[in-house]
């Protein structure tokens, strides 16, 4: 059996859900991102988008924008419709086209926490990626200290698989990550 071939490029995404839009970003979205990781509580996590300024996050879009245009990456934007604001972010990166997985990514502004955001976006951001994109298998890698990610990820069906030890460097230490998988099949199911 001979598997389609993965969509690439940067083509728009616009998924909605009963409170969200979750689409493709922009670089004018950045201002309203920065806010959302700008607050310390949200940044505790989220080592590889910590920007002390806003140039940095017009330099990380610009490399993010390669990865999105070479179909290794959709960075996307969640947005309240009901309030028409940034709440937060959600990725696809590192795709696989040969082996059909990405790792999944998600950070919401401090404000947003606790409102089942996070649930809702993901919920959509999988059915895109095990739907369109026809992947086999989605992974994310967490701080194992973020108790609130990892409740996340096993309310969306993700199985923690592992810790990967020392695995990054995080304000000058080495810091675990915690592995968890999910596949297609266990989706649908």
């Amino acid at each position: 059996m001979s598997l389609p071939e993965l969509p690439s490029g940067e083509g728009s995404i616009r998924l909605v859900t009963e409170r969200l839009l979750v689409r493709t970003m922009a670089e004018s979205d950045l201002a309203a991102i920065f806010a959302c990781y700008d607050n310390p509580e949200v940044g505790q996590y989220c080592a590889p988008v910590r920007w002390p300024n806003i140039d940095h996050a017009h330099i990380w879009f610009k490399r993010r924008r390669e990865d999105v245009i070479a179909g290794r990456a959709k960075q996307l934007v969640i947005e309240s419709k009901a309030q028409g604001v940034v709440v937060g972010t959600s990725v696809l990166f590192d795709i696989d086209a040969t082996h059909r997985r990405a790792e999944v990514g998600y950070a919401l502004g401090r404000e947003f926490w606790g409102m089942g955001y996070v649930t809702e976006a993901v919920t959509a951001v999988i059915n895109y990626a095990f739907g369109e994109l026809q992947l086999h298998r989605l992974y994310a890698t967490i701080d194992p200290r973020n108790f609130a990610s990892a409740n996340a990820l096993s309310r969306l069906g993700f199985r923690h698989e592992g810790t990967l030890r020392e695995s990054y460097i995080d304000a000058g230490e080495f810091t675990d990550a915690g592995l968890y998988g999910l596949l297609a099949r266990e989706w649908k199911n």
